[in-house]
């Protein structure tokens, strides 16, 4: 007779390997990335994840079986386990847990138990294996979690609008604090060798020795924060305690001035007769006045008498002012001429003849006087243009202490 197995609807599957892990993770990331940056929003749509995945709703069930993410009605969001471990590895993470701390003590003295009674040398190196791991954890939750405590007093302090729950807060606050002070006193007391004298004698090797300075060293960090975070927490404490009583005395005030008894259920008076604070000074004025000729002649100025003018709705139009007559002489047309040499022209006279080409530019009429620096110019002009149309000799020739090469027509 079989037995059968009865698993509940909402049995979930699990991944088979750290690569079909990785793969789906890799492959939604653009969806997760979404849901972890609102993980603080309730709600996120179900259709908005759908456009997320390129419409497949497939992938959004796979990630539901494998318990990635969870379904509420039409809304989606991330499993608390991966929400957890996002928060912890981007260091992140607001939730403040001292019971890891106590969890990985206890883990520790049982591994000693164990190690102490173990005569088998592979299983005690295992022991040993567990008590080095659970003191670098220790060291690591620790420094993480003071930094997640000064975090989240700081945003209670900043954030939170009402005082009542604000106070609370900050106590239960410094509560943690407390027992993260206490944990982290009895680690020091248990790696000093002060209760576990025969272990740690025993056991002691070169990388047990190394992780227990590390967290001595960390220890004593997270001691010097919470002493800080302690200050902090008592400043933020007298902060809300003047606030709360200045917002009670502004409320009687209130109450007083709704009902017109401020003056005589009260000394409002002669306080603010004593009172020689700025705020009650009346606000000087420093007019300057605008030039008139700016006034005229600045089309800015123009635009802001305007809109002066339609504020105070003023019945007073203004007027711009017109522009002189413009002089006959602005009006005169001059022409000057310029002659332009055109290289073009002077080519095909070149290539009409057989004279080499600087004699050639040297005694081309230009129809102007150009020097015969500006001809020597020509020259090179002539060759970097039109150095397909010539042939350009070995033979060299000097004039007016000018070398050039001899060049003729093709």
């Amino acid at each position: 007779m079989g037995i059968g197995v009865y698993l509940p609807p909402d049995f979930m599957k699990t991944f088979s390997s750290i690569q079909q892990l990785l793969a789906t993770l890799s492959r939604e990331q653009k969806l997760l990335s979404e849901l972890f940056e609102k993980r603080k929003i309730l709600s996120f749509n179900y259709d908005y994840a759908l456009e997320l995945v390129d419409f497949d709703a497939d992938k959004i069930t796979a990630l539901a079986d494998y318990s990635v993410i969870r379904q509420n009605g039409n809304n989606l969001e991330l499993d608390d386990l991966f929400l957890q471990f996002f928060e912890q590895v981007m260091e992140v993470n607001e939730e403040i847990n001292a019971s890891y701390i106590n969890e990985h003590i206890q883990n520790i003295k049982q591994s000693i138990i164990y190690y102490l009674q173990e005569n088998n040398e592979t299983r005690k190196y295992g022991y040993l294996r567990q008590v080095k791991h659970a003191l670098r954890k220790i060291g690591v939750i620790a420094l993480r979690n003071v930094v997640d405590l000064n975090r989240n007093i700081d945003n209670t302090f900043k954030n939170e609008p009402n005082y009542k729950i604000k106070k609370t807060k900050l106590e239960h606050l410094d509560e943690k604090r407390n027992t993260i002070y206490t944990l982290l006193n009895q680690t020091e007391h248990m790696v000093s060798g002060e209760e576990e004298q025969t272990f740690f004698k025993v056991a002691s090797d070169e990388e047990l020795t190394r992780i227990i300075i590390l967290l001595k060293l960390q220890l004593n960090e997270c001691r010097h924060n919470l002493i800080d975070i302690q200050k902090q927490i008592i400043e933020y404490l007298n902060r809300i305690k003047h606030q709360s009583g200045v917002i009670e005395k502004l409320r009687q005030i209130k109450y007083l001035k709704d009902q017109f008894e401020l003056r005589s259920k009260s000394n409002i008076r002669e306080i603010l007769s004593e009172n020689t604070a700025v705020i009650f000074e009346p606000n000087p004025t420093y007019p300057l006045n605008v030039s008139l000729d700016q006034l005229q002649s600045d089309n800015e100025a123009m635009e802001v008498i305007r809109k002066v003018a339609k504020r105070v709705r003023t019945s007073v139009k203004s007027t711009q002012p017109l522009a002189a007559n413009l002089s006959d002489e602005y009006l005169e047309t001059q022409v000057q001429e310029e002659i332009q040499i055109n290289l073009d022209e002077v080519k095909n006279g070149f290539l009409a003849g057989s004279n080499n080409l600087f004699d050639f530019v040297c005694s081309y009429d230009f129809g102007k006087d150009v020097s015969f620096d500006e001809r020597v110019t020509i020259y090179c002009q002539m060759i970097s243009q039109f150095d397909t149309l010539f042939r350009i000799t070995d033979a060299y020739n000097n004039k007016q202490d000018v070398e050039f090469a001899m060049v003729y027509p093709k």
